[in-house]
């Protein structure tokens, strides 16, 4: 990390509202685009190609979020197609309108594994959860009157907010250089959040395209899935956090995938880095009594989790108990009720 912190700062205190955008640097256009969850909005970057424009992070597949879209690019992108989009990585609010947009013409560019992780979740549509995720539910404590409603409802589907991804996309990798914008920028890859994040640094000024990797003012969630139930997204967090602080600046202006741009990504990387590790803190202190997944919101999030948030609260206490588990610091027991018990590991053993 060079240099001291400067601290974190806002150029822009308000968003451009929907259908409108902000220019952020030359040829750089803000939109920001609604999404239909708590965190009801998402940052899309528009870049000026000449011929036509490169969109960055393109929003989910609603009625409501395509019209902001599509008036953006009837208004203050003055009607130029969109020729290329660029998805930092595979989560609906990011990618799901990339298919749309590549259906008129355009290019898309990501990662590997963020387009395999996206068809492959557009492909797989569900009535109902599948058994593995039901077990993983038990696994982790679920309430169970909220597994009882789960269980017999629709659960959340790709297919339902990601268009169709067609065949053919353009693949970038860590170390890689592409031009955007006028400008040559260096592809880092981070993890934690989602495998294999793109994060662009741009060489020719102080731009960042930060997607979810590098998020001002909230955390990230990192979760652990049925698809891979004994994953250690935290320690992949921690590795990307520390990563990005050896190449980090005061100066860059990070365009992030939500909330605000904003400077003093040093001091960002930190906070990032404390956030986890106080949450750390407190679980251990909650597991000298042995609980489930479900009872660990309190240490971990310090506010109250409703029903909208719960999913995302459970596989992040998971988590952050698989972290702790396959580091030796907590043991877990395998309950009659199907639902592992976490206690603190006997320190003198």
């Amino acid at each position: 990390m060079r240099g001291e912190s400067a601290g974190i700062r806002y150029p822009w205190p308000e968003p451009p509202a929907p259908g409108d955008a902000i220019e952020v640097a030359p040829g750089v256009m803000w939109l920001r685009l609604p999404l239909p969850m708590a965190l009801d909005h998402v940052n899309c970057f528009a870049l000026d190609d000449g011929d036509g424009w490169t969109l960055v992070d393109p929003g989910i597949d609603t009625r409501k979020c395509r019209a902001a879209l599509q008036a953006a690019l009837d208004g203050p992108l003055s009607g130029k197609p969109v020729t290329r989009v660029l998805v930092t990585h595979y989560h609906p609010d990011h990618i799901g309108l990339a298919g749309w947009l590549q259906a008129q013409g355009a290019e898309l560019v990501t990662t590997r594994t963020s387009w395999l992780f996206a068809r492959m979740l557009v492909l797989d549509p569900q009535d109902r959860p599948a058994a593995e995720t039901l077990e993983y539910y038990r696994r982790a404590g679920m309430d169970p009157e909220i597994f009882e409603l789960r269980a017999n409802e629709r659960p959340f589907n790709f297919a339902d907010c990601v268009h169709p991804l067609p065949l053919g996309f353009t693949r970038i990798v860590e170390g890689d250089q592409i031009t955007i914008g006028g400008r040559e920028w260096d592809v880092y890859m981070g993890d934690g959040h989602a495998p294999e994040h793109a994060t662009l640094f741009s060489r020719d000024d102080d731009l960042v395209l930060g997607g979810d990797q590098l998020l001002p003012s909230i955390s990230a969630n990192l979760g652990v899935y049925a698809t891979e139930p004994e994953a250690d997204p935290l320690t992949d967090w921690l590795t990307s956090c520390a990563r990005f602080s050896e190449i980090a600046e005061d100066r860059h202006l990070v365009l992030p995938g939500h909330k605000l741009p904003f400077t003093g990504l040093p001091l960002r990387l930190i906070q990032m880095v404390e956030n986890h590790e106080g949450a750390l803190k407190r679980l251990r202190a909650h597991l000298q009594t042995p609980r489930v997944a479900g009872d660990c919101f309190a240490p971990l999030f310090k506010r109250k989790i409703d029903a909208g948030t719960y999913g995302l609260a459970l596989v992040e206490s998971m988590a952050h108990l698989n972290h702790l588990w396959l580091r030796g610091e907590i043991t877990r027991t395998l309950r009659d009720d199907g639902a592992w018990e976490w206690a603190l590991a006997d320190q003198g053993a």
